[in-house]
């Protein structure tokens, strides 16, 4: 293992506060996966300060895929499907529509899309405290309003997860309804992006999957933690939770 980080140092030219760093949201990636929601922008925030906003997104996509199967493995008896056949095809509209629009952008361009889609995030979930009545409308609108806008953004940085939230919270859905339906609709697109950062995109190679094996344990250990704060948060308090998160990792993307 350690001629593995050795060589993923070298690979990347990364210092030992880099990879302290990497090692660090890696942890937070899987206390995400497990089920604390929101704190995911901080794993985009750090990743993009590491390796490069566009970059960093093809690093992370093996790394989130493995995560997301063992998610949807242990919460695998808590999924409404029906919300994901709302949101699904939406979103692989806006992954594709973002496939397009990422392809060519210069790297600084694609930090300013980056920042300026958790602006948008923030303002959405603002928005939708400040509403009233929090129930979710049923016209097709909105799911394909929130899908596309998901899409569009996981493609793009990784930063689906505001909206997924804020859909999500709004459904009012019990806390392990909330995350198993999660980890499948980020397995599935996530799944669907992989040829795209391949093929396309060109950010997933031999040296960044060799990079990934090095990650995983830390990603596993953060899982496992996070299956403890899961379990340990009540039902009533959880939904206010990742509200919280959900807001303090957007504003913190855009300092």
């Amino acid at each position: 293992m350690m001629l593995e980080f050795w060589s993923a140092l070298t690979t990347y030219e990364l210092s030992w506060l880099d990879c302290l760093l990497v090692l660090s949201v890696m942890l937070v990636a899987g206390i995400s996966k497990a089920g604390i929601k929101g704190i995911s922008i901080i794993v985009v925030i750090v990743m993009a300060f590491v390796f490069g906003s566009k970059a960093s997104t093809g690093i992370l996509m093996p790394v989130l895929v493995v995560a997301d199967v063992v998610a949807v493995w242990y919460y695998r008896r808590h999924t409404e499907w029906r919300y994901l056949r709302q949101l699904l095809p939406w979103m692989v509209v806006g992954v594709l529509a973002g496939v397009v629009v990422g392809k060519d952008l210069p790297e600084a361009v694609f930090k300013k899309w980056m920042a300026g889609l958790i602006f948008l995030s923030v303002l959405i979930l603002f928005w939708w405290e400040q509403r009233r009545v929090k129930t979710v409308p049923q016209q097709w609108w909105f799911a394909g309003l929130i899908g596309t806008i998901a899409g569009f953004t996981t493609m793009i940085g990784n930063l689906a997860g505001p909206f997924a939230n804020i859909f999500f919270l709004a459904l009012r859905l019990p806390k392990n309804a909330f995350i198993g339906t999660a980890a499948w609709m980020f397995l599935l697109i996530n799944l669907f992006k992989l040829p795209f950062h391949i093929l396309v995109w060109r950010t997933i190679d031999t040296a960044t999957l060799s990079l990934n094996l090095v990650l995983l344990p830390a990603v596993g250990l953060g899982f496992l933690l996070g299956l403890r704060l899961v379990s340990a948060i009540r039902e009533e308090h959880y939904r206010l939770l990742i509200l919280l998160l959900t807001g303090l990792g957007a504003l913190l993307l855009l300092r």
